[in-house]
């Protein structure tokens, strides 16, 4: 079962109103969708997503509130684009969860889990990019160092490309984890290999710099009083998002509505797991720009 994260503290700082126009930039399954579209009357949400397969599970999933949805398949960077298709410049508030969903994982097929035999794929949307296959298999073991150490926060990453290297070819999930974990054997909690899975879904889908547009983009189009709601997982993530509130409180456009970082109650922790590194800020827009 789909279970939206921190959905109750989503609903609050976005503070809806029957009559508005919102922005669910990652529907995935549509939770949060549906569950903004249900509190609203005259309005609507827009819906937009880069992965196609979760977008048609997201239609199934709010086929009765489908008159108060409108879905789109984009990219953050593209984001214009789908409200100038509804005839919208500016809405009343934005969502973001940029965690990956539990469809993705859960597919094996979709090559981004490191739990289950699968393809090295990982990317979002599969009609465009290269796998991550491309990169293990073809790319310096340099670079492949670089990317795991940046991306993925990974110390032991020369040793894990290195290891990678001399396995090639490497075609499934199971088998690259196998060699990450012979190279870089467990030293806690975590799979040795989870750092660099990571690493390669935000190379392989350009997360970071798809984030760096959004960022860019969201202020421009929130209406005056509208809020801005974003919800990371990583690190990496949730730095970019407070620098760019930050900027945007000290600029004046807008005023923080999350004086610290808000972070899943222990009972939502307790029920969904996934949910304990989940990270929320929000602002409000305070002028037109």
């Amino acid at each position: 079962m789909h279970v939206p994260v921190m959905l109750r503290e989503s609903l609050d700082y976005l503070a809806i109103r029957p009559n508005g126009v919102y922005l669910d930039v990652t529907s995935g399954l549509g939770g949060h969708t549906r569950a903004i579209a249900e509190r609203l009357t005259t309005g609507f949400v827009i819906a937009s997503d880069r992965d196609l397969e979760s977008l048609a599970i997201a239609r199934e999933n709010t086929a009765e509130l489908k008159g108060r949805v409108r879905f789109h398949h984009a990219r953050f960077s593209e984001l214009r684009t789908a409200l100038a298709a509804e005839g919208i410049e500016k809405v009343d508030g934005v969502l973001a969860d940029l965690g990956v969903s539990r469809y993705q994982l859960t597919d094996a097929g979709r090559g981004f889990s490191l739990m289950s035999e699968g393809p090295l794929d990982m990317r979002m949307d599969r009609e465009r990019g290269a796998p991550a296959s491309d990169i293990v298999n073809f790319w310096a073991e340099k670079d492949i160092a670089d990317l795991i150490f940046r991306l993925g926060e990974e110390r032991r990453s020369r040793r894990i490309a290195r290891a990678i290297v001399r396995a090639r070819p490497i075609h499934t999930t199971r088998q690259l984890a196998g060699v990450i974990e012979e190279a870089a054997p467990r030293t806690g909690r975590l799979h040795p290999a989870t750092q660099t899975f990571m690493a390669l879904r935000l190379a392989v889908n350009e997360e970071l710099e798809e984030l760096e547009q959004f960022l860019e983009i969201v202020p421009q189009v929130t209406s005056s009083g509208g809020r801005i709601v974003v919800i990371t997982f990583m690190s990496l993530e949730d730095r970019k998002v407070k620098q760019s509130f930050q900027a945007l409180v000290r600029s004046g456009r807008a005023s923080l509505l999350t004086r610290h970082v808000v972070r899943p109650a222990e009972d939502e922790v307790q029920a969904n797991p996934p949910s304990r590194s989940a990270k929320l800020r929000a602002v409000e827009m305070t002028e037109e720009k």
